[in-house]
């Protein structure tokens, strides 16, 4: 928390005029809720053959090709080669992006090109970290997508080559750079909500697609997978397409329900409080309903720790997952401080600000006489807890991005080729990607373990 976040200064702020409102969230009265557009500015300009960026994907799945698509719409950029063990893809790879494009089975083949710039890593998860550093030590610049490890002791190396090779390395939690994130960061600082005590988050399915029963192409065999390769340094195991095209269902490729869900939230969370992450963790969970061979759970809450820092007080996470939620689906991420919420997407922000009750009630008079209830209401009225100033200062407001916004995904991909093209700085690298990484690993840990688990946040490793 900053020195700003006090309900003192907020509260000035809220009387001042109207001009204001465009950067803070000064909610005039209770009963109003009131509407504002999130706006960013673009540095646009002409990109010829010298100045453009040619990038390849590793991992043509339903990501990779989500990533890929958010990429060229940025001003200045090619696709020259994708690389995916299933033939199929290969094929979808050309037509989505030209007969023309190279395409292989081999990583390695893309990194000794000469004419790649930039790969974008959508592999599965137990992939990750071989292919990024062996990326960035062929002089490749780097977006991997999140979580950027499957273990936590896979992460130092990254950040080791990343530092090497001076190459730009931004890690795909394709949220991190949205409008919501920025202005919801903007308003924590300012003291929106005071004190952050707690932050909720839930996302709910109901579908076999939401989790994770991906369709599997009928001409998926040995010989159109190579399965020996995607095994990688997993155990070997006898060729299953279940493991190969649902691979977020086994623990040997992927990271739960952590790895591809609590990752997004702790870098939203992390980002926008200015944190290193949790200290602590503990998980509950299990099987409830997809009982297909996974062997990951559908239902997980796991509650998190936060020290207090230079930029918060010492709070608690809870994140919770459902993939069999009877009531139809949803999510939510919501910071609650001890003067507000703020409830935060990609495409929006909310802050609401209630009145807090200092006062007693007819609930705890009722057992006092009515000379004493008299005597009670006037001591407390002495006091002067209830002030117009804090009632002005209470009320709804939302912050959306206007229609023409392109997206989170956009802008995380206009954060990394800007960096690449100003060497300048991405907004999630490695060690970002780390301690998110880390956090939602925590989760895993401790529901394998079946006890809480320590983790150092500034050092990022186990205790």
């Amino acid at each position: 928390m900053t020195k700003n976040n006090s309900r003192r200064s907020f509260i000035k702020r809220a009387s001042l005029s109207s001009a204001a409102l465009s950067t803070t969230p000064f909610l005039l009265a209770a009963s109003n809720h009131e509407t504002q557009l999130l706006q960013r500015a673009y540095s646009f300009q002409d990109f010829g053959v010298n100045d453009q960026i040619n990038i390849a994907l590793i991992g043509t799945g339903i990501q990779g090709i989500y990533d890929t698509q958010a990429a060229l719409q940025v001003d200045g950029i090619k696709i020259v080669a994708a690389c995916d063990l299933y033939m199929g893809r290969l094929d979808r790879a050309k037509e989505l992006w030209g007969q023309d494009i190279f395409v292989t089975r081999d990583y390695r083949e893309i990194l000794n090109r000469k004419d790649i710039d930039a790969v974008l890593i959508a592999t599965p998860d137990h992939w990750h970290q071989t292919i990024t550093v062996a990326a960035l030590k062929a002089g490749k610049h780097v977006y991997c997508e999140k979580p950027m490890v499957q273990n936590f002791n896979e992460g130092q190396e990254i950040i080791k080559a990343q530092k090497d090779s001076g190459k730009i390395c931004q890690i795909g939690s394709q949220g991190m750079s949205s409008l919501g994130n920025e202005k919801a960061k903007e308003l924590y600082e300012d003291g929106a909500i005071g004190t952050i005590v707690m932050l909720d988050m839930y996302n709910d399915r109901y579908s076999a697609e939401g989790a994770w029963q991906y369709p599997i192409p009928t001409d998926a065999s040995s010989k159109t997978v190579d399965f020996d390769t995607f095994l990688g340094s997993a155990p070997k195991v006898p060729f299953d397409n279940n493991r190969f095209f649902r691979w977020r269902n086994y623990q040997d490729y992927g990271t739960g329900v952590a790895g591809d869900l609590f990752v997004h939230a702790f870098s939203t969370l992390n980002y926008v409080i200015s944190s290193d992450g949790p200290n602590r963790a503990l998980a509950t969970g299990g099987l409830r309903y997809w009982k297909d061979g996974r062997d990951v759970p559908d239902v997980s809450i796991t509650l998190y720790d936060y020290p207090k820092t230079d930029t918060h007080a010492p709070f608690n996470a809870a994140f919770r997952i459902n993939f069999i939620a009877g009531s139809g689906g949803g999510g939510g991420f919501k910071l609650i401080g001890t003067e507000g919420e703020m409830e935060i997407g990609q495409n929006s922000v909310t802050v609401n600000r209630s009145k807090l009750g200092m006062e007693p009630s007819g609930y705890s008079m009722i057992s006092f006489t009515e000379d004493m209830q008299a005597k009670i209401r006037a001591e407390y009225a002495a006091k002067k807890l209830d002030t117009r100033a804090s009632s002005l200062a209470t009320g709804t407001i939302t912050w959306e991005a206007p229609r023409n916004y392109k997206g989170a995904h956009y802008d995380h991909f206009y954060n990394f080729f800007t960096s690449i093209r100003t060497d300048g700085k991405v907004i999630q690298d490695p060690k970002f990607g780390l301690r998110a990484a880390g956090a939602a690993l925590l989760a895993n840990e401790s529901y394998s373990r079946k006890q809480p688990v320590d983790w150092d946040p500034t050092e990022m490793k186990l205790l």
